[in-house]
């Protein structure tokens, strides 16, 4: 039996996290554990399994999670811990559904991974050895018998599809949704004790949680910081609180009375608004924040302490009339300046969450921002995130949308269900609703979608139930919740919602997709994604995207030779989205020609990248749809102020959505969304035989712009032409056409020029010089080019203070250059670029160490002519 040894702090707090022993039900496996963890990784960690994620292991290792497993420690607790007046057991996060005993007494019970639960335990500790017991319920049969229980009617859905090789009935289980699989992951429903385990003990009180929020009240030009204390005391107890803010010189005294037991006190603190530096995102300002200190007096004597930080920023989501179109804006004002959100959706970075170290964290979240994202989207099929992951977004930008844990399903609500995620709903805003980047909160994911287009086939005699169930539990409850809680940011049903359409429409509307309300998702596989007339032109696009293979470096560790083939059984295995391998080739055979290589190898290697190009060209043909349509409004549709793709990251090697790699790796998607996310940004498209190049600004000043169009032949690395439009203003904020031409006219003034022998390239240039990246504009598709030859690069690594250089050598125009050093973690300056220099250089930050001989061994390049 494993045993903790830890200190007993001088705040009260003895820490129980360490090696445990864990045992499954008959006792035949018996083996130490870490705390915080799950079983997976202990048994992983003690050799009983190999890698979960390795080939097949996901079905190999079902057995684990349908059996029953227990934790156990054993502590000392010291004297003066005993002598405390109260001591609780807590548990920030048990997953999920257990009984908990301490010396033998049962002291609780869990059912519910999202919250923190706490226990009363001093007249059940004793001197010498304490045994702490955590026997937890397979998450799987759990659901399956809370579903046989809910006999009235079904909850759909019962299952997830049979390509997911899922498991049942997670919509009876407050736990990770995806868990139980999904279409970009596997099921590995965990269990464990995922966050940390400790004792508290105290004489007088106990602070749980301080919380401050800013609130503006603009008619006065004053903020209110409303400081929030949830306290656990003994007895009732009379306190003198002081608040202090010393950056901003406030501070005041309060005098509070705790009563017995778990309360909350709110006090207010008032600031001179102009004194107040604001909290901006990424790309629109600083981010400065203050510390609130908190002390509490009882006669003289300090009996709580504690500092919360602050950031000051407004946010409002703006619905109102637009001029020329029926519908209604969707949009964020951030300190009351219209910002487009650039980004893309969060989904867990790990099936075990204790594998999410805080460099894993960083590392993500940093790629985002420098792909010029300012928001993502935390998805409401995964985990509320871990302290730090907000905390990083508070410090780089980030604003973050937040579903609350609900996808793609229909939920019981009986009243312990409604009452366990009502205590989930209050503990996650509280612990949340400090952070500035926290800037929506969201009740759902899909399931207004899935009752208004009938996903689940509900009987139109069965509908009002479900409806009922619905506005139960999102609005009367969460939705009520939230506005209590936290008065500082907008709460949102659904998404793709309505928004106040939907609620007018008694929250379910008959087209949550309305492109003239509130968020759209929207997927099309089949039609051309390069034809820009296939999107939405949406208010607000939240979700959409394309699938693609991450690269062979990545699939390499967790794959053996035979499955190294596009129809290997493994390459089936890994994709849990019906048709998504042959999706991924059709939508690639629309433009590309298809590798043909005859050594397998080769051929799978080739199709790993050209899934990456047309992905990648899909993602940027509608983003930069979508930023072009900031401005405009086309047949009552347009003013889209968000662009949101799914989805940011991988929660394993696989095919999937993500623009990341499981692992950290840069997709050639990554790459260009730091192109069509720039601060300023040409798109080129074509309507009616017209090409138009449009400057897109997310800066606050105007510029005066003009668009530098060059006409390069596939066969010649010189342009055959330049053409150059005359400087026009653009407004700060904004998409402003400033070049229109016949591209008919174009070609022919071109020299031999023709849609199948040359294509474009295009910038923006203020009067200074290029303002923003240069895009491309292809006038047929690559496979029909005439002229692109094979381009033979060659590349030399070169190392220099600043880090590692590699310089390219071109014979002739190369689409879709990409470098790959394999598994030398980094990421590269740029990649997947069209090259239409004879020389460039590009640069690669490495994560570790490496050498200019390692590089240069393992740096491969690959460009589209390579692959048929």
């Amino acid at each position: 039996m494993s045993s903790v040894l830890s200190e007993f702090s001088p705040d009260g707090t003895l820490s129980l996290d360490g090696k445990w022993t864990l045992s499954n039900a008959n006792a035949s496996l018996s083996l130490a554990a870490e705390v915080p963890g799950c079983v997976h990784s202990a048994l992983q960690q003690q050799g009983h399994i190999q890698d979960p994620y390795h080939r097949f292991n996901d079905l190999s290792y079902r057995w684990i999670v349908l059996d029953n497993w227990t934790y156990t420690t054993t502590f000392t607790v010291s004297s003066q811990l005993l002598s405390k007046q109260k001591a609780l057991l807590i548990f920030d996060g048990v997953d999920t559904v257990a009984s908990i005993s301490l010396n033998g007494i049962t002291v609780g019970k869990s059912d519910n991974m999202f919250r923190r639960y706490d226990f009363p335990v001093r007249d059940l500790l004793k001197d010498g050895d304490n045994v702490l017991k955590v026997s937890l319920l397979s998450p799987i049969l759990y659901a399956s018998e809370r579903r046989k229980a809910h006999s009235a009617y079904r909850v759909p859905p019962e299952c997830p599809p049979d390509v997911q090789k899922g498991e049942c009935h997670v919509n009876f289980i407050r736990k990770e949704q995806s868990s139980f699989s999904w279409d970009w992951g596997p099921s590995f429903p965990t269990m464990g004790l995922w966050k940390t385990v400790r004792l508290e003990a105290f004489d007088v009180l106990q602070l749980i949680h301080i919380s401050s929020v800013p609130l503006y009240n603009s008619s006065v030009s004053q903020w209110r910081v409303q400081v929030e204390l949830s306290v656990d005391a003994v007895h009732a107890t009379k306190c003198q609180i002081a608040l202090s803010l010393p950056e901003l010189d406030s501070d005041q005294t309060f005098q509070t009375q705790f009563l017995p037991g778990k309360t909350r006190n709110s006090f207010a603190l008032h600031i001179n608004a102009s004194s107040v530096k604001l909290w901006w995102p990424s790309g629109h300002g600083e981010r400065p924040f203050y510390r609130v200190t908190v002390r509490g007096f009882q006669e003289g004597l300090l009996i709580l302490t504690a500092e919360t930080k602050l950031s000051f920023r407004t946010v409002e989501l703006v619905q109102e009339p637009i001029v020329g179109s029926p519908g209604l804006s969707f949009y964020f004002r951030i300190n009351g300046k219209p910002i487009f959100l650039k980004g893309s959706n969060w989904i867990p970075a790990h099936s075990f969450q204790d594998r999410v170290s805080p460099a894993v964290l960083r590392n993500l979240l940093q790629s985002a921002v420098d792909a010029n994202m300012n928001a993502l989207r935390a998805w409401g099929g995964g985990v509320y995130e871990q302290d730090l992951f907000y905390s990083i977004c508070d410090e780089m930008g980030i604003m973050v949308w937040q579903d609350f844990m609900f996808a793609c399903a229909m939920y019981p609500a009986e009243e312990d269900f409604i009452q366990t995620v009502r205590e989930e709903v209050i503990q996650q805003v509280q612990r949340l609703k400090s952070h500035p980047s926290v800037i929506l909160w969201s009740g759902n994911n899909e399931n207004e979608a899935a009752l208004a287009t009938d996903w689940f086939s509900i009987p139109a005699s069965r509908r009002p139930v479900y409806l009922k169930d619905y506005v139960t539990l999102y609005v009367d409850h969460i939705r009520a919740i939230v506005q209590e809680e936290d008065p500082s940011r907008p709460f949102l049903v659904s998404s793709p919602t309505n928004g106040v359409e939907s609620e007018r429409e008694g929250w379910v509307a008959a087209n949550p997709y309305d492109p003239l309300y509130g968020d759209t998702h929207f997927y099309s596989y089949i039609q051309d994604c390069w034809d820009w007339r296939t999107f939405p032109r949406t208010r607000f696009a939240s979700e959409y995207g394309f699938q693609s293979w991450p690269s062979y470096s990545t699939l390499q560790p967790v794959s053996i030779e035979e499955d190294w083939s596009y129809d290997s059984s493994f390459a089936c295995h890994r994709q849990h989205h019906e048709n998504g391998n042959q999706q991924m080739l059709l939508q690639a055979a629309l433009h590309f020609n298809l590798p043909n290589a005859t050594d397998r190898l080769k051929r799978f290697t080739d199709t790993l990248y050209i899934t990456q190009v047309m992905q990648a060209q899909c993602v940027k043909s509608q983003t930069e749809f979508y930023r072009r349509s900031r401005s405009e409004i086309v047949e009552g549709k347009g003013h889209t102020m968000g662009a949101l793709y799914w989805q940011l990251n991988d929660i394993w090697q696989a095919p999937s959505w993500s623009s990341i790699e499981f692992g950290g790796k840069w997709k050639m998607l990554h790459y260009f969304a730091q192109s069509f996310f720039a601060a300023v940004l040409p798109v080129g498209f074509e309507d009616d035989d017209a090409l138009f190049v449009y400057a897109v600004s997310d800066l606050s000043h105007d510029l005066k712009l003009r668009a530098v169009v060059n006409v390069f032949s596939w066969a010649d690395l010189d342009p055959a032409c330049t053409l150059t439009s005359d400087p026009l203003r653009v407004a700060g904020g904004s998409a402003t056409p400033v070049f229109k031409q016949r591209v008919s006219a174009l070609l022919a003034g071109c020299g031999r020029c023709t849609r199948l022998t040359c294509l474009l390239t295009f910038h923006l240039e203020d009067g200074s010089g290029q303002l923003g990246p240069t895009n491309h504009h292809f006038l047929s598709s690559p496979k029909d080019a005439r002229g692109l030859r094979r381009a033979n690069i060659t590349a030399k690594v070169q190392e220099d203070k600043t880090g590692y250089a590699i310089t390219l050598h071109s014979t002739s125009v190369a689409a879709f250059v990409w470098l790959d050093v394999g598994d030398i973690p980094g990421r590269f300056g740029s990649n997947g670029f069209l090259m239409v220099s004879r020389n460039l250089t590009v640069t690669f930050d490495a994560w570790r160490p490496t050498s200019v001989a390692e590089l240069s061994r393992s740096l491969t390049v690959k460009s589209l002519r390579d692959v048929y």
